[in-house]
């Protein structure tokens, strides 16, 4: 497996390992789970205690009426259990640490790669593999895990049964069997139905989130009623499977506790008519019922668990996929800054179920001090294109290239320092106005002088400052996630300014005129001219002509594949030559491309 993140292999025995993160992970973890198995062993034994107490008293206080005897045993079994407790809790206090060691390692490369980019193809559950994660987590770390630390001391138990008498083993091996045939019918019974609760769950938590993250706009366009009635249709759907599978759970619950506490009485019957037969001691009769129950109680307490070991078992299957599907990126040389020379080497992108194209083989080149504009109608791949320029999103065939190097040659934050990205939908986030401007550097920057006087610089360069400078707390003003706080011209100018952050050298702008308004337009104008001149190249996406007067070269798109591409003035006359119905001017230059 090359690099950090690699796809889980598959060994010659056709056996799947994990991602190597997962499995550097866990490998670090094995010390928390060997201290932890440990503290179950002696817990374990200390759990010998009260049976060891009773066969005393039984045995030996009893006949013999030794009181002081009986305050010995009684103090020896307080400090037992008093260790006891100390034990497990230390036992839980270091499953905690694992859990929080896991998070520790984890969270980071789940969150790098929910926030690399899934696709579209990502389900539900890839798309909240950090509550899926987190749920694995807590199981680990719970009281599941203590229960399957725990059982495989219900042979020892088994074992000592025996050595009070080989009747009282027999029954309590017969009850650990068909307590072990009860929990595998259990998980046959309910894992499909967990499994699919939980992709039910998944779906019904992620349209959740998708409606109160458009709550206003569901008010304004009357949906909240029917939308609700589909939530509350998909959660039926979920609170009916999650019914379903604990119906079914409770039966197998409810059959081993009964099996369970009727094994205890019968092997109190047992002891007793071994006792009576003078087989066994007195004492004997309640050390075989404690022993019994003790071997047991592991196994209903997993099956008490089952939802939950299911759930962590279907969240690592989840990271698994995340890991396999999203690896992560292997550390790059560092290039040298890039001067701005754009490349499309016939870029190509699949629909999502590979059954088209969303993009066709497009192809330009851009350099320093240009711009080139790409207009066409709806759903031609324009806003595709711009994702694939970006490097937020890899084409399925061709590449991009800056300066020569394909844009999957560069590490993916120093690629984005030399890129000015502003999209279609702003993507603004919660934060204050100048932290979506510096794009939250200084959460990792320790300069925060350099970082204000960068931001105000950006949005002094996007005609956005004085805008700013109006609003309640200017450039500390807090804004709720989508830019919620300001209207979407706003948004827009101060996405603008975002992207002129620094010192890009390449700009990609999706439909950067969508809202604003006259004076907003004009700024977008001056920075576009602005960063022409500095020696930036520039790729403009628009509907509207007018903000591409200053374009050197327009590229149409149709149904995602180029259908014109040149110099402007050539290109125009072509689209109006077509409007009219004429052949391609004469005096076209060889540097016109159509399609067709």
């Amino acid at each position: 497996m090359s690099g950090r993140g690699g796809a889980g292999r598959v060994q010659g025995s056709g056996r799947r390992v994990l991602p190597e993160p997962l499995a550097e992970a866990f490998g670090t973890c094995r010390r928390h789970l060997l201290i932890a198995a440990g503290f179950s062993a002696l817990v374990n034994i200390l759990y010998l205690a009260p049976t060891l107490y009773m066969l005393q008293i039984y045995d030996r206080v009893l006949p013999t009426s030794g009181l002081l005897s009986l305050a010995f045993l009684t103090m020896a079994v307080v400090l037992a259990l008093a260790t006891l407790a100390v034990l497990d809790s230390l036992r839980q206090r270091i499953l905690v640490r694992l859990g929080l060691r896991l998070d520790r390692l984890l969270a980071p490369e789940v969150l790098t790669r929910l926030t690399g980019g899934l696709g579209p193809d990502a389900g539900p559950r890839r798309r909240q593999a950090m509550r899926e994660f987190d749920s694995f987590r807590n199981v680990v770390s719970g009281p599941a895990a203590t229960a399957m630390l725990d059982a495989p001391w219900t042979p020892i138990y088994l074992a000592l049964c025996f050595v009070l008498h080989p009747i009282l083993g027999v029954i309590s091996v017969i009850g650990a069997g068909a307590l072990l045939i009860l929990a595998i019918l259990n998980e046959q019974a309910t894992r499909a139905k967990l499994e699919a609760l939980n992709e039910a769950s998944a779906q019904a938590y992620a349209s959740q989130e998708a409606i109160a993250s458009h709550g206003g706009l569901v008010k304004a366009l009357g949906m909240r009623e029917p939308l609700i009635v589909r939530q509350l249709l998909e959660r039926r759907a979920a609170v009916g499977l999650q019914a379903d599978a604990q119906f079914t759970g409770g039966i197998y619950t409810g059959l081993i506790r009964f099996l369970r506490l009727t094994l205890q009485s019968l092997a109190l019957g047992a002891g007793a008519w071994l006792a009576v037969r003078h087989e066994i001691s007195a004492g004997g009769v309640i050390a075989a019922s404690i022993l019994l129950s003790r071997s047991l109680a592991p196994v209903e307490q997993i099956v008490g668990a089952w939802k939950s070991v299911i759930q962590a078992r279907d969240g690592l299957r989840t990271l698994v996929d995340l890991f396999e599907r999203s690896p992560a990126a292997p550390v790059r040389t560092r290039l040298p800054e890039p001067k701005g020379r754009l490349r499309a080497e016939q870029a190509s992108v699949r629909t999502p179920d590979g059954s088209g194209m969303i993009l066709r083989g497009v192809s330009f080149d851009l350099n320093p001090g240009e711009i080139i504009g790409v207009v066409g109608p709806s759903g031609a791949g324009k806003t595709t294109l711009a994702r694939v320029l970006v490097g937020a999103l890899t084409p399925d065939l061709g590449c991009v290239r800056i300066d020569g190097a394909d844009l999957a040659d560069w590490q993916s934050e120093r690629l984005a320092a030399h890129i000015g990205y502003l999209p279609q939908n702003c993507g603004l986030f919660a934060g204050t106005v100048k932290e979506n401007i510096a794009r939250f550097a200084s959460i990792t920057e320790s300069d925060p002088r350099e970082i204000d006087e960068r931001a105000v610089a950006a949005a002094t360069a996007a005609g956005a400052h004085e805008m700013i400078l109006r609003l309640p707390q200017a450039y500390d003003t807090p804004l709720g996630p989508g830019g919620a706080g300001v209207s979407a011209g706003q948004a827009q100018r101060l996405a603008l300014a975002r992207a002129l952050y620094g010192t890009p050298q390449v700009f990609v702008f999706d439909e950067p005129n969508s809202n604003l308004d006259f004076e907003g337009e004009t700024a977008l104008e001056h920075a576009i001219a602005a960063q022409k001149a500095r020696g930036a190249a520039l790729v403009v996406i628009a509907h509207r002509l007018n903000i591409l007067g200053v374009a050197d070269k327009l590229l149409v798109l149709r149904e995602g594949a180029m259908d014109l591409y040149g110099p402007r003035r050539e290109v125009l006359q072509a689209l109006e030559a077509r409007v009219a119905g004429l052949p391609r001017p004469a005096n076209a230059s060889s540097d016109l491309r159509v399609s067709g």
